[in-house]
């Protein structure tokens, strides 16, 4: 049966509950086709999308410059792996990375197929050159679903019951303003961690995302950010920044890490940068990556010449004049309304974010209101997803080639349903 036939609500439904297993968690919005900052379902209606797949449509949805080097790809071939018959898309955006990397430093790329795959590769690649095993991960973390980055990876959820999980994976405190965690404390819950769990010179790697996605959405502090470059800096340790969610232009810069001034020395990307296609890169120094031994890295469709394409179209589309200041225009008109909405409603207890990275933590630390508000907010045609520890922060990840009347009208919908939740 092909799939025209059979894509309407009803028949997708049921076909979701007959075949797909229940771990894999779902709304019930079945989508039909989206374009820019819009998507519409099975049953012709349409909706201002602030979610972007989870931040894979920072350009927006069927971006013509994606579109069209998929197109042109496809017509060369599909496949190759890399491993077997070299192909120009791979080395082409192992070059473009490296044009876009945010410092000084000469880089070599990996090129994988998911975030998770990218950053379990990053630990590899750490481990290899500097001969230790330890690595340490931040409270609210989220790095991925495999069994290393389920051990990475803070929420129960994502784990709960898949044990045992990857041993030498260790916890720290990570600033969490809102709640009343300094980078003081931060900084001294990592120094306790060097002296009663792991010593520093049996860490490979310190794994930190600027930008904390699933875990709510929250900023690291700059004073933070440098702070542990220091003490990487001090022990020998690796400094993996996770730019999955936060990269590839959400921030507004390419990475977000720009916007602290540091060099990391690996760089985790995935997300936006193959345009909707399944692509993630591990990005960092030559001496790093040339670590790990002839056939120690790769995988079937790593680099699929197709999705290369794709991130070709992407990273030139970031990198465009125009695009961060548009980015920014977008960051500071959400600011500014969602700084407004806050003021007038009970349920929000703070309003944070990165540019075009932003949030709403909900003051109860409860899952309930959130869940409330994102469906009450579809209902009306808006699709955005809640995020953190607790499922009680509302995050916006709106295409940044939205116009300023479709954030506008998100918007609205959006104090709308806040107002609902906050009133039922």
């Amino acid at each position: 049966m092909r799939v025209e036939e059979r894509a309407t609500t009803e028949h997708v439904l049921r076909g979701r509950e007959r075949f797909v297993p229940r771990g894999v968690a779902t709304s019930d919005l079945v989508v039909s086709r989206a374009w820019g900052a819009r998507i519409w379902d099975a049953d012709g209606r349409e909706y201002i999308d602030f979610a972007g797949g989870i931040a894979c449509q920072n350009l927006g949805h069927g971006n013509a410059a994606v579109v069209r080097a998929v197109h042109e790809q496809v017509d060369r071939y599909l496949h190759q792996c890399f491993m077997v018959g070299l192909y120009e898309p791979y080395v082409a955006v192992a070059e473009k990375l490296d044009d876009l990397w945010p410092g000084k430093a000469a880089t070599k790329t990996l090129l994988v197929n998911s975030g998770a795959e990218a950053i379990e590769n990053a630990v590899k690649i750490a481990r290899t050159a500097t001969g230790r095993p330890g690595v340490v991960v931040f409270d609210r973390a989220f790095h991925g679903r495999t069994n290393l980055t389920m051990a990475m990876t803070s929420k129960l959820v994502y784990k709960q019951g898949f044990g045992p999980l990857a041993p030498e994976v260790y916890r720290a405190p990570a600033p969490y303003p809102f709640r009343g965690v300094t980078t003081e404390d931060a900084m001294r819950g990592l120094l306790l961690l060097f002296k009663q769990d792991v010593d520093p010179g049996a860490v490979a790697c310190i794994v930190l995302e600027p930008v904390q996605g699933e875990g709510g959405f929250i900023p690291m502090p700059p004073e933070f950010v440098h702070a542990l470059r220091e003490l990487c800096a001090k022990y020998g340790i690796l400094y993996v920044d996770d730019e999955v969610q936060s990269g590839c232009g959400r921030t507004g810069a390419v990475w977000a890490i720009e916007h602290y001034g540091i060099e990391p020395d690996l760089i985790v990307s995935g997300k936006t940068l193959g345009g909707g296609l399944p692509l993630a890169a591990v990005t960092g120094r030559p001496e790093l990556m040339d670590a790990v031994h002839p056939g120690g890295l790769g995988g079937t469709f790593g680099g699929n010449p197709v999705a290369c394409a794709a991130a070709l179209a992407v990273l030139d589309e970031l990198s465009a004049p125009g695009f961060r200041e548009r980015a920014d225009q977008i960051a500071k008109l959400l600011r500014a309304r969602l700084d407004e909405i806050a003021a007038n409603q009970p349920l929000v207890g703070e309003v944070r974010g990165l540019g075009a990275m932003l949030a709403l933590e909900l003051t109860e630390q409860s899952a309930d209101a959130a869940r409330a508000v994102t469906i009450a907010a579809r209902e009306q045609g808006l699709v955005i997803l809640s995020c953190g520890l607790y499922g009680n922060v509302i995050r916006l990840l709106p295409p940044l080639s939205a116009t300023d009347e479709e954030l506008e009208r998100g918007l609205a919908i959006l104090e709308e349903a806040l107002g609902d939740s906050g009133s039922g």
